[in-house]
């Protein structure tokens, strides 16, 4: 899957900021400068086949992190060629030649964590977590997959990958704003550019790769000398060396193959383009190529965003959010590739208002940040942002953006896994001037202006490429001769190395206490990293708006922040801000929290800021409107985006009206219930269960309970409940359909189909709970489960097809989901019902292969699942709210350990298929024909708000 660099922007900005140093192949990296608090020392070598390995020990968790980075992406095609390097990211997962299989079933056995592969312009990245034990696998499968690949390649399995690809595009465009970052690459770069074609490619280049292009491609990019390999965690550079020259040392350096040249682009003149779109409300998109990634310039236009739309606090957030409430959201991030960089800013138009006033607006306060510059104010807040965030990115070891991924970055692309060292220079010496004189540079000409406005989806032009035709492959370069390889020290035939044993789990003890004023209080230590985490939990949620308006809850819980005890809104943003901190509050199906991040240096003020925000919410009228606005617009997102409409309109159909669970699950209420609340009703929800004796104060991380105890007595301790009870919801137990019922509703236009299938199952405080659920992981929880395999990796007609049930005091939702091609709808509606009706009535029971693959995923994964403080956060929230014993970890992994296959059938049969509740989004000119001729239930036709909508096909 191709990590969009938009997704990631704030999570890069944030990695420019660690603070290891460089280091030579033999030694390790100096310590950081002391204000960044954190480091990442590292220690390097190179095998005589080109590979660099790069090491840094952690030893809080036993597990290692592996990451491969090849210098290959997007930017290396060629046009008529575009989408390979991202197909190949796919290829690879697919096995190999000793591994004849997909490369996550020996993982799943091993109990990996953060598993995943991405691509996008510059690279192409393949990770795990695994545990220390299983290394040596990881280790195997990864040198497998670089030096034993091009024999598995086949047609077949060509074909196969070609069109889950193809479906991961779909799936892309078929999203409100979903085609903007395609045009974007192409219009913000000239013709040829190594950066004008998207990641995915073409359908049309990609249906014309051939065997011998893709073999081609694999023999030119994939050598160890264009790769990088990171160990992080539970592992020594001398054991790092020992393994890597085992595992990959004998595989022969690939060619030596260019790098295209540093080509930033820069435009001089502005352009404009509009487009329109199946979406709620207009968007304005503004971008500028900028400088490269690793430059001064780069890192000083990140502040630039930060202070003009990175923030509540932000100059266009205060004037078109808070001020003129022309608009309901804004962002600007800037980030660097290897080429080129960009700087965006990002616009939602409220509906209603003139965009052409918004671009005025957007002009004046860009040329107005250009002349003047940045205040020194506006600088130190956005630089203490970045620090804050790095400080908490660089906890995990592995995954998107942990320690394995910063030190992979810098070494691919500059050649010094410390080069973030000089972002971090730069961030500590920037000033108003400096940064201003960076915008000056880069932002004072050459924007393009896109405007996606509502209305019709122009259908898509035929996708042909019109270098296809005669195209010849670019000559390989030969291998470097300086390169050399060792004999193979491992025999492969034998197959990858299952670790004998696994290392146990060690989850921090829980301490309890009570405050003064009542509020529970659970600590568990983890010391470290210099920040701590709380989370206070309340009785309520969604379930507490029975006989409220729907979304009260969530809309009082997230009022909570938007001015707080002195502070107005924006003031309250910029405390946060200025103490490095992370404030939030929201609502979930059976409660509400709180939750603070504070470094640990600013702990007493951020919690004096945090207990404001519980104690004191100001919710002014004037700020109750703006929120409703922002509110009432993201529910019309929430009806243009298939996913989110589907689960919007689900709950209900399955609870019945009237039920506290009959509500879309998002929490966000209806346009009417919404448009209805008062200031009465927030503060009637605040009151009735934001009070101390409804609350559990959870709290993990540097602190210990007798230091934490006295500074939250002095915030909270006088903090009284009132005298009237907390109201109890009542959770109404929900009989099942007889027979299932199926609901379309119409998106004209759409070239995919979400499926979601429902059915009420069990609570989670349920005896067999924990066997529901292993049962579940069996059809659709996991990659290497019936309904991915099937769906996916055997039909290609989807990117994924999962199952999951979410937790819940009463009857809880199990859902299956899958986005596929359209053409596909009612053929894959028939495969779903035959996987889930085979699976319940024992026809197609789970094997034991497939209950021990699911017994090990759960178990051996234990000791990576707790790596951070949050992981350890949301496991003690889960106690708290289901009433569970503190040992409960334990208690869970003995019952996983004790099951069998035929524990596991006899949960399988809480699946009903005659009780299930279908929802259908797509084209229903396409499909409601062929899903009606399935019989697989009454069939209705409902609109976005789950009204009857009629016969589309009549309509027509």
């Amino acid at each position: 899957m191709p990590l969009l660099r938009p997704l990631a922007i704030a999570l890069a900005a944030s990695l420019a900021l660690a603070g290891c140093q460089p280091a030579s192949d033999a030694g390790s990296a100096p310590a950081a400068p002391a204000e960044a608090n954190v480091q990442i020392p590292y220690e390097t070598f190179t095998l005589p086949n080109g590979l660099r390995v790069v090491v840094h020990t952690d030893r809080k968790a036993p597990i290692v992190a592996v990451n491969v980075w090849y210098h290959v992406g997007s930017k290396d095609e060629e046009p008529g060629r575009t989408g390979f390097a991202h197909l190949f990211e796919h290829l690879m997962f697919q096995g190999s030649e000793n591994w004849k299989g997909e490369f996550f079933e020996p993982f799943e056995q091993v109990g990996a964590t953060d598993q995943n592969g991405t691509t996008n312009n510059d690279r192409t990245n393949y990770f795990q977590n695994v545990p220390t034990t299983a290394l040596d696998l990881a280790l195997w499968m990864e040198s497998d997959r670089m030096g034993h690949f091009a024999g598995a390649i086949s047609e077949d399995l060509l074909d196969e990958q070609r069109g889950v690809v193809q479906n991961e595009k779909r799936q892309g465009e078929n999203q409100p704003y979903g085609r903007v970052w395609d045009f974007l690459a192409e219009k913000s770069y000239p013709e040829g550019h190594p950066y004008s074609w998207g990641v995915i490619g073409s359908m049309a280049d990609l249906n014309a790769a051939s065997i011998e292009d893709v073999k081609r491609w694999f023999s030119a990019w994939y050598g160890p000398n264009n790769a990088v390999l990171v160990l992080a965690g539970d592992i020594d550079v001398e054991t790092a060396k020992a393994k890597a020259e085992q595992f990959f040392g004998h595989i022969p350096a690939g060619p030596t193959m260019p790098q295209p040249a540093l080509n930033v682009a820069a435009r001089t003149e502005s352009t404009r383009f509009e487009m329109s779109d199946r979406v709620p409300q207009a968007r304005l998109y503004r971008t500028w190529n900028t400088p490269q990634f690793g430059t001064a310039e780069a890192q000083k236009l990140s502040l630039l965003a930060q202070v003009l739309a990175g923030s509540r606090s932000s100059r266009l957030d205060k004037r078109l959010v808070f001020g003129e409430q022309l608009a309901d959201s804004v962002s600007a991030f800037s980030w660097g590739s290897q080429l080129s960089g960009m700087f965006m800013l990002q616009v939602d138009i409220k509906q209603g208002v003139d965009p052409a006033r918004v671009e005025a607006i957007v002009n004046e306060e860009m040329a107005k940040l250009l002349a003047e510059g940045p205040t020194a104010a506006e600088i130190d807040q956005a630089r203490t942002v970045f620090k804050a965030g790095f400080i908490r990115g660089v906890e995990r070891i592995g995954g998107f953006g942990g320690k394995a991924d910063v030190l992979a970055e810098c070494t691919v692309f500059t050649g010094d896994p410390g080069c973030y060292r000089n972002d971090l220079d730069t961030l500590d010496a920037a000033t108003p001037a400096s940064v201003q004189a960076a915008g000056k540079t880069w932002l004072a000409q050459g924007d393009l202006t896109l405007l996606v406005t509502p209305g019709d989806r122009p259908a898509l032009a035929v996708d042909e490429s019109t270098a296809r035709e005669g195209y010849v492959s670019p000559p390989i370069p030969a291998v470097d001769p300086k390169f050399t390889t060792v004999a193979s020290a491992v025999d492969r035939s034998a197959g990858p190395p299952m670790p004998a044993s696994f290392p146990g789990l060690s989850f921090p003890a829980l301490q309890r206490a009570t405050l003064s004023n009542g509020i529970k209080l659970v600590v568990a230590e983890r010391p470290g990293l210099p920040v701590v985490q709380m989370n206070m939990l309340f009785g309520g949620g969604f379930a507490a708006d029975q006989g409220r308006k729907l979304g009260t809850s969530s809309f009082a819980m997230g009022m909570l922040d938007e001015g707080a005890g002195d502070y107005d809104a924006l003031q309250f943003g910029d405390r946060v801000e200025s103490l490095g901190a992370q404030l939030g509050s929201s609502a979930a199906l059976d409660d509400s929290s709180a939750f603070l991040s504070s470094l640990t240096e600013n702990l007493d003020a951020s919690v004096a800021l945090y207990a404001d925000m519980l104690r004191r919410p100001r919710f002014a009228d004037a700020d109750i409107e703006r929120v409703r606005a922002q509110w009432l617009a993201s529910i019309k997102q929430e009806k243009a985006r298939p996913n989110a409409l589907a689960n919007r309109l689900l709950p209900p159909l399955m609870y019945g009206a009237g039920h506290p669970y009959a509500i879309p699950f998002s929490g966000s209420g209806t346009e009417a219930s919404i448009a209805s609340l008062t200031v009465d009703d927030l503060k009637a929800y605040h009151a009735d269960f934001v009070r101390p004796d409804n609350a559990t104060l959870i709290v993990v991380g540097d602190t210990s309970i007798e230091a934490i105890t006295p500074i939250l007595e002095r915030h909270f301790g006088d903090w009284k409940a009132p005298a009237t009870p907390v109201p109890q919801p009542t959770i109404a137990e929900v009989a099942l359909p007889t027979a299932p019922r199926v609901y379309l509703v119409d998106q004209p236009g759409a070239i995919q189909a979400t499926i979601l299938a429902g059915q009420l199952a069990p609570s989670t405080t349920d005896a067999g709970s924990v066997e529901f659920d292993i049962a579940n992981s069996v059809l659709g929880g996991e990659f290497s489960s019936r309904l991915n395999m099937n769906l996916r990796e055997d039909k290609s007609w989807a990117y994924g097809a999962y199952s999951f049930s979410s937790g819940a005091k009463g009857q809880r939702p199990w859902i299956a989901f899958a986005p596929v091609q359209i053409d596909k709808t009612a053929d894959a509606l028939k495969e779903m019902q035959r996987e889930i009706a085979a699976y319940a009535d024992g026809s197609t029971p789970a094997t034991p292969a497939e209950v021990a693959k699911i017994q090990a995923t759960e178990i051996r994964s234990l000791p990576g699942s707790f790596e951070t403080a949050n992981a350890v956060l949301g496991q003690i929230g889960g106690i708290v709210r289901y009433n569970r014993p503190d040992n409960w970890v334990d208690v869970r992994r003995g019952r996983i350990e004790a099951l069998d296959p035929a524990g596991v059938n006899a949960a399988a049969k809480t699946l009903d298929p005659k009780a299930l509740t279908w929802v259908v989004v797509g084209d229903l000119s396409k499909i409601e024909a062929e899903v009606r001729a399935l019989g697989l239930g009454e069939v209705s036709i409902i609109d976005a708000d789950g009204n009857a909508a009629g016969d589309a096909t009549a309509a027509r």
